[in-house]
Order: C-alpha cells, then structure tokens, then sequence
C-alpha cells in the first residue's frame, strides 16, 4: 500500500462564470470523483466507499489572501503557519516557519514511523544555482533536503525516474536546451506508478495552475488543466487497487481569471482509495495527519 500525493499549486473551488476554466471547460477526470466534469461551488461534496470529494479551507483563520509559503508549509506539517507568523507570506517559507518544515514535514513524519517518502519531481541545473545564491527554496525542495531525501536532476529525468515540473519534458527541451525527449503525460504517469511499487509515499508538484492563474489567460489555463487531466486519468485507470491516490491544493487562484491575484476561494480534496481518514478533513492543515493515517495502517 503506497500513497501518491499531487499537489496542484493555486486552485480552489470558485463561481460558475466565464473567467472560471473548470466551469468552462470539462475535465473527465472528476467525474471519477464527483459524477460530473465540472468543479464550480455548485459541484456537491460526495463521500464513497473509495471515493471523496469536499472542499476544505485555505484561509487558516488569518485575513488576507493566501500564499503559498504559508499554505504549502501549512499543507505539508498540519501546523497552521499563517497564525503563527500573524500573515499569509509567500512564495517561499518566511524564515519563522522554515523550522516547521525541517522538523515537521509529512517527508520527515513518514521516515519517522520507518517508512519511504519520495519526492517525484525534478530540477535543473540553473534552479539549484538560483536556489543556493539566494539561499531560497520552496516548501517542497525545503523540506526534502531537510530530511535527507536527494533533489532530481537531469540525469534521473534522463533515466526515466523523476518528473518535470510541467510533465512532459518540453520547457526543459525547448526553453532550457537540455537532452531530454518529449513524453506524453501518460507516459511520465507511468513513472510516477512505477515510483509507487518502490516508495511508500510520493510527492508530485503541478505549479503551472498557480502560473497560469496568474497569467490570467484561458488558453494557458487550459493548457495546464489539459496535461493535468491526462496525467491525472492513466493514473486513476492504473493505481494499485491498495494504493491511494490523493489531490489538493494549497490556495485558490486559476477558478477566478478575472483577478490576477490569489482567491480566498476554499480549494478541492480529491481522494480515491482509503478514504476513511478524509472524511473529516475541514482544512488544508488537516491532509498531511489524514495521509499518515493512510501509512500507519500499512505497519499495522
């Protein structure tokens, strides 16, 4: 039994409306969670045997607009790190709640009850040349390193074992220059799978949701969400019938183009497999204890 945790930067759950791609456009994805292919606030929370979908908070109770350095903190240590630091901050970790995610991380807390983390995704050269200048990394870079777990390189991409930030490989051909070949997202699901028959949980990162929002342009929103539902359906197809596989968020952002900023909207839980430690989640604080609930049964 192995957990693959994706973790899609900047969606919530918004309005119905124009300037909202997932009410706009239909994703076949969801409807294996929620019986229709839209995710709007009109979209009824549904709770089955193998399958859930609810929203759950991103606000943590502070005013403001979320960001990702406290939400991803908040998201990946259960600790809520906008309260403690009286703001939201972002993009990186405030120096206050690095700690948290160093000592507290769903990473460390997994290799603590003795099991296997993996983080999926990989960097170039130039983002570890950036990150050690300025000494600035995210929460999920952070935290791995924090804990001993090796960062993906060009050659782990290269032998088919880690992921690119935008799935499939293009940005890092085209844009970067580097000796990579162009992979279908089924293809690069495929390796997250393999990923699971070894580790016991695996990380991946889609921020191009967050990039796109940002962006506020629904072509590129499609763009994103389009790689994502087809890398997001090979997996649902082929998962390990005790594997669980689970998505969320950690602030709103691409449900509403019509703002360039982040949103207050609540964002999505989606859960298929052991669902019974989702079932009272009502916050992004409450996805990292619920997932370790999942991996305590596997030492039972």
């Amino acid at each position: 039994m192995a957990v693959f945790f994706v973790f899609i930067d900047g969606v919530g759950v918004g309005s119905a409306g124009p300037e909202n791609p997932l009410s706009v456009h239909s994703y076949s994805f969801l409807r294996h969670f929620t019986k229709t292919e839209l995710l709007t606030s009109d979209t009824p929370e549904t709770v089955g045997d193998t399958t859930l979908y609810k929203t759950i908070d991103a606000n943590l109770d502070v005013e403001g607009l979320p960001q990702s350095g406290t939400g991803q903190t908040a998201l990946f240590t259960g600790e809520n790190t906008s309260k403690k630091i009286g703001k939201h901050f972002g993009p990186f970790p405030h120096s206050e709640i690095k700690p948290l995610l160093k000592r507290y991380s769903i990473f460390q807390k997994v290799k603590e009850i003795g099991l296997s983390p993996h983080f999926l995704n990989a960097y170039p050269d130039i983002f570890f040349k950036k990150a050690e200048e300025k000494n600035r990394w995210s929460a999920t870079t952070l935290m791995a390193k924090s804990c001993g777990l090796p960062l993906n390189r060009l050659s782990d991409v290269q032998n088919g074992k880690a992921i690119t930030a935008e799935i499939t490989q293009n940005i890092w051909r085209t844009r970067l220059k580097l000796d990579v070949p162009d992979i279908t997202v089924q293809m690069a699901a495929q390796r997250a799978l393999t990923s699971l028959s070894k580790y016991d949980l695996v990380l991946f990162e889609y921020y191009l949701t967050d990039k796109a929002g940002h962006s506020m342009e629904m072509e590129t929103a499609r763009k994103v969400l389009n790689d994502l539902e087809g890398f997001l359906t090979e997996i649902i197809e082929n998962i390990g019938e005790d594997d669980t596989l689970v998505i969320t968020s950690d602030h709103g952002n691409l449900e509403d183009l019509s703002v360039k900023t982040h949103t207050r909207n609540p964002v999505p839980l989606l859960v298929h497999g052991d669902v019974e430690p989702f079932r009272n989640c009502k916050s992004i604080m409450d996805v990292t204890p619920a997932i370790l609930k999942c991996l305590d049964k596997k030492k039972a």
